[in-house]
């Protein structure tokens, strides 16, 4: 999905290798010799992708940032060492984020709110959510866990439910406190993708006060109303009762 980022996994450790190339169909786009690194040596590269790819130097992986529908193509990872060569071939599909998901999602307090992680490849094996930079919720094909810590607990008690069908989260009885950063990390053998979710929580409107406040003077004006009623007919009788 467009705006994710997608890191696609050589498995292999760079110090055991003369040369790391990565291709995008044929073009060249990134290259690890020994100690030195390549991004982007032409313009065609650095106008497709200006500083939105990132190498790691221990394991020669490739990092797509915030992706857009052009990086959509056949990815091509050449390996090279003094044994052999090795080529292993990644199809990555960028589509368009849906109209629902474009914008900022918006609850009031008490609302619930489901984060959808979209279409799960079957090689995925963990789905891991964030707020911001706490681990709040794990799934894998054998477990899942929520809220593992005493920050995560405090803030979410029993109020966060995993889909172990779609990975899916939803906050429910959310509070402002819920605002903030979502982040969804799917990791396969051959690539991950990170996802983010932006939520804001606003008030419900009234408080619970405010409410009561409401209540009592409504309680209050009926009650002045049912006196002077009184009044009135006891004045009409010619009688008054205190």
């Amino acid at each position: 999905m467009e705006g994710d980022s997608v890191t696609l996994h050589t498995g292999v450790k760079t110090n055991q290798q003369e040369k790391i190339i990565w291709y995008l169909n044929t073009i060249r786009i990134a290259e690890i010799t020994g100690n030195q690194s390549k991004i982007c040596t032409d313009d065609q590269c650095e106008e497709r992708f200006r500083d939105r790819l990132k190498l790691d130097h221990q394991t020669g992986s490739l990092t797509i940032m915030n992706t857009r529908i052009t990086d959509s193509g056949e990815y091509k990872l050449k390996i090279i060492n003094s044994n052999s060569d090795s080529e292993k071939i990644f199809s990555v599909f960028v589509h368009d984020v849906p109209a629902a998901e474009r914008d900022e999602m918006k609850r009031k307090e008490g609302d619930s709110v489901t984060l959808y992680p979209g279409e799960i490849k079957k090689q995925i094996y963990l789905m891991t959510w964030y707020f911001n930079d706490i681990l709040i919720a794990e799934i894998s094909r054998v477990f899942s866990k929520i809220c593992t810590d005493v920050q995560c607990d405090e803030r979410f008690r029993n109020r966060l439910k995993l889909d172990h069908q779609t990975g899916s989260l939803t906050i429910v009885n959310t509070t402002n406190k819920d605002s903030g950063n979502y982040t969804l990390r799917t990791d396969s053998s051959r690539f991950s993708i990170i996802r983010r979710f932006s939520v804001t929580v606003t008030d419900s409107g009234l408080s619970s006060a405010a409410i009561i406040s409401g209540v009592t003077a409504v309680v209050l004006l009926l009650a002045a109303i049912g006196v002077i009623y009184c009044w009135h007919k006891s004045r009409q009788n010619g009688k008054y009762y205190s």
